[in-house]
């Protein structure tokens, strides 16, 4: 029998590789894996670690205090609260002094009543983005990032949403806002922090509530997301098919998961715009890298536009922000570029750098500074 040709072999091989991206698009329909490719939850990065010895990941003996918050709707969430190291120093004997890993009421650690009892605490309320659990990557260093620019009052309590590590349940869009508007009322309640007090830190946008968020690398949505979206960085999912827009319209009709951010985030500052110029104001940053390969950093160009069109009433087109960026833009040379927009009831800011990937960017200064600015604004 004649051996196939290289050109046949090359033929062969297109068409498999094809065959088998073809089969791996039509398995995403299947909502259940379709969950799994959007979130990535099953994949925790943390196999051989105890997320309730936060020590591993480089934190002090109880520095971090493991708990539990129980959902309305049944489910148990694990969190951190990472108390801000100059706190630590001033309290370091009695810390040291109390058991470790995971309490069984938060309400009688020390970390937690020095963050309830202080009248000038401030929290950073962290949700991470897909995939891994809150002890993944580059997760823990971003914590440190929360309280860089304060380290005697900047409290971070984050959470795994359910589904993610050792929280229960499983996923899906409406359950992972109610565990974000859950951590949001313990903080309120239990904590008995007032909203000025709090910032909210989304990697990407997993959370939109009544407070001015904090995002860094977010999307648009999920159907943006799949067109440019690479798992792990190399895996294209509906990329390939972006170049064929009735296909990619097509595709997009079996996707059960939104995650609808431009519309959130409008309606949020519609909302907030509307009320009396005495109540809530808003602050909002938007922090992305160029050389970012999981979401570009066009999701955050766009997300930017859609924040300041929902400003007011007559709103304004993308052609007409992208004119008055440029004539406003302050440029940081190898820093990137920023670019800051004020309303009648809060600010939005777009911050752009030139370095920092997808997740380390959580870990640098530009974070630290624009959580200060937060609190300082609030």
């Amino acid at each position: 029998m004649a051996r196939p040709s290289a050109l046949q072999a090359t033929v062969w091989a297109f068409v498999g590789s094809i065959s088998l991206y073809l089969g791996f698009v039509s398995l995403l329909t299947i909502p259940f894996l379709q969950n799994q490719a959007i979130y990535l939850n099953s994949v925790t990065l943390t196999w051989f670690q105890d997320v309730t010895i936060p020590e591993q990941w480089g934190f002090l003996r109880n520095q971090v205090t493991p708990f539990t918050l129980q959902t309305p709707d049944g489910e148990t969430l694990h969190a951190w609260h990472i108390l801000p190291i100059g706190l630590y120093q001033k309290h370091e004997q009695q810390l040291l002094a109390e058991p470790s890993g995971i309490v069984p009421d938060i309400a009688q650690s020390l970390g937690f009543q020095l963050l309830r009892d202080d009248p000038d605490a401030l929290l950073v309320l962290y949700f991470h983005g897909a995939a891994g659990t809150l002890g993944s990557g580059w997760r823990p260093p971003s914590y440190r990032a929360m309280h860089a620019a304060s380290p005697d009052k900047i409290h971070t309590v984050a959470i795994d949403y359910r589904g993610f590590g050792s929280s229960t349940g499983f996923t899906s869009e409406e359950g992972l806002l109610t565990d974000a508007i859950t951590l949001a009322e313990w903080a309120m309640k239990e904590a008995q922090i007032p909203p000025s007090r709090i910032v909210i830190f989304g990697q990407p946008a997993h959370a939109f509530l009544r407070y001015g968020p904090g995002l860094v690398a977010p999307f648009v949505d999920v159907e943006l997301l799949t067109a440019t979206y690479r798992i792990a960085g190399m895996i294209p999912v509906l990329d390939p098919l972006a170049h064929f827009p009735p296909l990619l319209r097509f595709l997009h009709n079996f996707i059960v998961t939104k995650w609808p951010s431009k519309i959130k985030l409008a309606q949020f500052i519609n909302r907030v715009e509307q009320l009396p110029a005495e109540e809530s104001r808003y602050h909002i940053t938007i922090i992305h890298a160029e050389d970012d390969y999981d979401i570009p950093w066009t999701h955050s160009e766009e997300l930017f536009w859609h924040a300041v069109n929902a400003t007011s009433p007559e709103g304004i087109t993308y052609d007409e922000l992208e004119k008055e960026k440029e004539e406003t833009r302050l440029q940081l040379g190898a820093g990137g570029w920023l670019v800051n927009r004020e309303s009648k009831k809060g600010s939005i800011r777009e911050q752009i750098v030139k370095h920092g990937l997808h997740d380390k960017l959580m870990s640098y200064p530009v974070v630290s500074l624009a959580i200060l600015r937060a609190f300082q604004r609030g």
